[in-house]
């Protein structure tokens, strides 16, 4: 019974507590100015306090821990506004350098002329050469004297043109001065191509070629 007289007066001062704080709420209420309408609600309620006895039990319970009390929550510390540090620039390193010294301009050499054409080879030099005399036949045209001019005494010199073959022979002949007797300039071509014998021409290959050589015939008494 002492245990239930304990809890039934724990009871009756916690109820009396709660009404206490309900009417300092109440006269703060009135005092700030609340609306009644308000505070009459909060009064209704909690107007009264149902406070029921507990029948004893049989057998006694272990007496219950030690209530805790409430710990007030920590004040509401506002955490101090954020200060902006502007980092320091970064140091500035100058380094002196000497300006570039400009390279020496290089003179670009002109683009050579194309080299000009090799000269031809020269040509080879030529075989040519004119028919001349072979042998010594020219002493045979005063052993051959026209009998019809020995006898009247006739002298003259008479000027030939023959042609001459690749093989040395004269194949015509032609009186280009009249020695004045018909005798004495037919005897003359007469003689040639009998007589004569000549070393062909050449080309400028060095071949035998036709050609012509032109001379004179002195007829003379001695």
């Amino acid at each position: 019974m002492a245990y239930a007289d304990q809890q039934m007066s724990g009871n009756k001062i916690t109820a009396l507590v709660i009404v206490a704080l309900i009417h300092v709420f109440v006269g703060y209420a009135l005092v700030t100015g609340l609306a009644y309408e308000a505070a009459q609600k909060v009064i209704n309620k909690v107007t009264t306090v149902d406070i029921k006895e507990e029948k004893p039990k049989e057998e006694e319970p272990p007496p219950p821990p030690p209530k805790q009390q409430d710990t007030p929550p920590p004040p509401i510390v506002a955490p101090p506004p954020p200060i902006n540090i502007a980092p320091a620039p970064p140091p500035v390193t100058t380094v002196n350098t000497a300006p570039p010294v400009p390279l020496p301009a290089v003179p670009i050499p002109a683009p050579a002329a194309p080299a000009p054409p090799a000269p031809p080879a020269p040509p080879a030099p030529s075989k040519a050469r004119g028919a001349s005399v072979k042998g010594n036949w020219t002493q045979r045209f005063n052993q051959e004297y026209p009998a019809k001019a020995l006898r009247e005494e006739r002298e003259g010199r008479v000027g030939v043109r023959v042609s001459i073959g690749p093989d040395g022979r004269v194949s015509s002949c032609t009186v280009t001065s009249s020695s004045g007797s018909p005798e004495l300039d037919s005897a003359a071509c007469e003689g040639m191509n009998r007589f004569g014998r000549f070393n062909p021409a050449l080309d400028d290959a060095g071949n035998p070629t036709s050609g012509s050589f032109a001379t004179s015939i002195v007829y003379k008494l001695s």
